[in-house]
């Protein structure tokens, strides 16, 4: 078939509308405005405490429900009325953080993690939506340019929000605390307005033998037990999920522990900020620059290879003392982050039937959510038992190769042979 490219740039907008959620809240503003407004500034062990509680909660809810409605989304196709559920799920919740008076740390918790409940399930719906939106020899296109412009999107929504909370007063706010509780509200409305296409262009995929969506749940439970049992049938999806959980495990604990570990070498926090931005920045245009290397090369040659260039971030790391060293390695994440990780989703579409997407994306983000697991356990425990951050950085090596290898010996073409209905 050829594609049609409004449905797929429609597609691929829903990753610059939710990003912003991600960037803006998840990693900036949430935490800092959770421990120095509504929790007790005095009591910072306990606000770590209930935000690390929040973020627990929300990726298990997330986590456990994704293969089931995914299954029960497949059955009753209902894969884009399930986005538009958690979509304004997150986008609601993310606005009512506006209403929390300070020191109301229990609303605020509900809300994040209802709206992270929303961010999560969202994305398992819209990936489940990229078979059908691109044929397999444009699948690669399709994922890569959702992951540029989540990081454009995300990147420019976050540096306004930065540029108001640092200047409020050049936007017409009266402090500080007003203006990231308007960045909340902002990130709503950002999400809101952005998902429309995908739900306006996108068509729903045919379903056959679909069911009413009241039936759906019964007949979900018995397809997604149905896919538990015919585990040897999917031996490649099922080790590449596995591949996939380590080296994704070893990118998440570098993005999560970067500015640790740059506090921790002393280096000031907006040098840290700046490169975190021009991570995001930069993440843009290399995402879809790589796509010309997978074209050449491959690509499962393509993802091996930015594991690879993961593993030269770890060597560095161990040995980085200076702030540019910092920045260098900062834009060797960005050439690799965005690519392995579009890659990675458009890859696993391959060896996935197209009638079971939403359940199988749901066990994909599954592992997504447990992902940086073993990771910052790792790096946390071996930098106690040396005595050096340098020796956890570098542990982190573990993950990206045996991840690595585990992807190196798949034989992918013959698990893209096993499921070829949905080939166009």
């Amino acid at each position: 078939m050829e594609d049609d490219r409004r449905a797929v740039w429609s597609w691929a907008l829903y990753d610059w509308a939710n990003s912003a959620f991600a960037t803006t809240v998840m990693a900036g503003f949430f935490p800092l405005f959770f421990k120095g407004y509504w929790a007790d500034p005095g009591a910072p062990e306990q606000s770590t405490f209930w935000l690390g509680l929040a973020n627990s909660a929300a990726a298990v809810i997330a986590a456990a429900a994704s293969p089931f409605l995914g299954a029960v989304a497949d059955r009753g196709s209902a894969k884009k009325r399930f986005l538009f559920l958690f979509t304004y799920l997150g986008c609601i919740m993310t606005g009512g953080l506006w209403f929390v008076a300070r020191g109301d740390w229990p609303l605020a918790v509900a809300l994040y993690v209802a709206a992270n409940v929303g961010f999560s399930g969202g994305n398992t719906f819209y990936d489940s939506l990229l078979p059908g939106v691109a044929s397999e020899q444009r699948v690669d296109y399709a994922s890569s340019l959702g992951y540029a412009l989540g990081y454009a999107g995300g990147g420019i929504l976050f540096l306004t929000n930065v540029l108001m909370y640092l200047k409020p007063a050049a936007f017409g706010i009266a402090d500080g605390p007003t203006a990231i509780r308007l960045s909340f509200v902002s990130v709503g409305l950002w999400w809101a307005a952005f998902s429309i296409p995908v739900f306006v262009f996108v068509k729903e995929p045919a379903v056959e033998n679909a069911v009413p969506l009241s039936r759906a749940f019964a007949v979900g439970w018995r397809q997604l037990a149905g896919t538990l049992r015919e585990i040897r049938r999917l031996r490649t999806a099922g080790l590449f999920l596995l591949a996939y959980w380590l080296y994704i495990d070893g990118v998440d604990t570098i993005i999560r522990m970067a500015v640790d570990f740059g506090m921790s070498l002393g280096f000031p926090a907006g040098s840290l900020i700046s490169a975190l931005l021009m991570v995001q920045f930069l993440s843009f245009p290399a995402t879809l620059l790589y796509l010309k290397i997978a074209a050449r090369i491959g690509v499962k040659q393509a993802i091996l290879t930015a594991v690879a260039g993961y593993c030269v971030v770890a060597v560095g790391g161990y040995f980085m003392d200076r702030q540019w060293h910092f920045f260098a390695l900062a834009a060797g994440v960005a050439l690799f982050q965005g690519s392995v990780q579009a890659l990675s989703r458009s890859l696993y579409s391959r060896l996935i039937p197209a009638g079971a997407a939403a359940e199988f994306y749901g066990f994909y983000n599954m592992l997504g959510k447990f992902s940086a697991v073993i990771g910052p356990v790792l790096l946390g425990g071996v930098t106690v038992l040396t005595g050096n951050i340098r020796y956890g950085v570098l542990s982190i090596l573990l993950l990206f190769v045996s991840g690595g290898w585990l992807l190196y010996r798949l034989d992918i073409p013959a698990g893209e042979k096993i499921f070829p209905e949905h080939r166009t």
